[in-house]
Order: C-alpha cells, then sequence, then structure tokens
C-alpha cells in the first residue's frame, strides 16, 4: 500500500481516537478552481512516497487499545483506488473490522456518484464508489476546500470544516453500529 504517513493516535479529525492515514495522489482541484495555491496539505506532495503492508497497518490499528476509527485523507484518497478500497475490503473481510472508516475527499458527492472524478482509471468509475458504500460504517466529508469562506461545525464528524459547502454523510447501505 502507497501512503504519504500515518498518525497512529489523532483526536483531531473526527470525534473519536483514530488512525490517520495520509494518501499519497491528488490532482489538487482546489487549486485548480481557485486559481491559487490553497491545498493546507500541498507540502505532502513533495514527501516520499512510503510502501507499508496493508495487513501490517491494520494489525497496528487493531491493537492500538486507544482508536476507534480510522479515518483516510492526506491528499486525496479516491486518487488511489488501488490502495483505497483493498485496503478497506481486508479489514472488513479478512480482520472483520466494522469501525467506523471516515474518509475526508475533495470530490462532491454528485462527482463520486457519476463517476466523474479521478485519473479515468476504470476503477475510479460509479461502481468504485458504489463498492466502497457496500461496505458498513463508511463515512465520507465532501467537498473542495474553498478560501476565504467561513468555517462551520459538522456534527457527524464532531469537527470544524473550512468551508460550508463542505459536509459528511453516511454513505453505508447499513447504518453505523458503533454510534
Amino acid at each position: 500500500m502507497k501512503i504519504k504517513g500515518v498518525v497512529f493516535e489523532d483526536f483531531v479529525n473526527y470525534k473519536k481516537p483514530s488512525m490517520y492515514i495520509i494518501f499519497p495522489n491528488c490532482s489538487f482541484k482546489c487549486d485548480k478552481e481557485c486559481g491559487r495555491e490553497v491545498c493546507q496539505n500541498s507540502a505532502l506532495a513533495h514527501e516520499p512516497i512510503i510502501e507499508i503492508d496493508k495487513d501490517e497497518l491494520i494489525e497496528n490499528y487493531l491493537s492500538n487499545p486507544i482508536t476507534e476509527a480510522i479515518v483516510m485523507a492526506g491528499l486525496e484518497p479516491f486518487d488511489s483506488p488501488l490502495d483505497l478500497l483493498p485496503f478497506i475490503d481486508t479489514l472488513r473481510r479478512q480482520y472483520n473490522c466494522n469501525d467506523e472508516i471516515i474518509i475526508y475527499t475533495g470530490y462532491t458527492e454528485e462527482e463520486l456518484q457519476s463517476g466523474k472524478y479521478g485519473t479515468g482509471n476504470i476503477l475510479t468509475q460509479k461502481n468504485y464508489y458504489d463498492t466502497i458504500c457496500s461496505y458498513e460504517n463508511i463515512i465520507i466529508k465532501f467537498g473542495r476546500f474553498r478560501p476565504d469562506e467561513e468555517s462551520h461545525f459538522d456534527k457527524l464528524l464532531g469537527v470544524r470544516l473550512a468551508s460550508p459547502n463542505q459536509y459528511s454523510k453516511i454513505v453505508s447501505k447499513k447504518e453505523i453500529v458503533n454510534e
């Protein structure tokens, strides 16, 4: 699995203590739409990509008595389809772990639902998003960062989001069981 980094105990990006996985790819759509560099994570693009075994990452998460959820963010998780879905699938099927997974994305819900996002890879089609939504306890934070707008508190995540267009939603076909 390719990542830029991991925070084993994060208390900032979700209301529960979480493992925070930093994904390595992004098309910098927020910057492009604003016509200037606005991404708070743009420095990550220059950091080396780390190869890590997804099983090792999962076992590290499961052995930590503090963490209760996994946050996938960093640059853009949906721009790393060969890492995002296999991680979720392995956590759910092989390890039978149904803890909440929160995916921070700059894509809109409509872009993900329509399959019009990412690199054009076959995995970034509508069925890819639908497959992610088929797993239990998946929450997605949608929306690009827009500078110079007011932040707001997101009740589901329990954190402040940077722009009023950003919001979170349970996308699972099944409800969150760990509320």
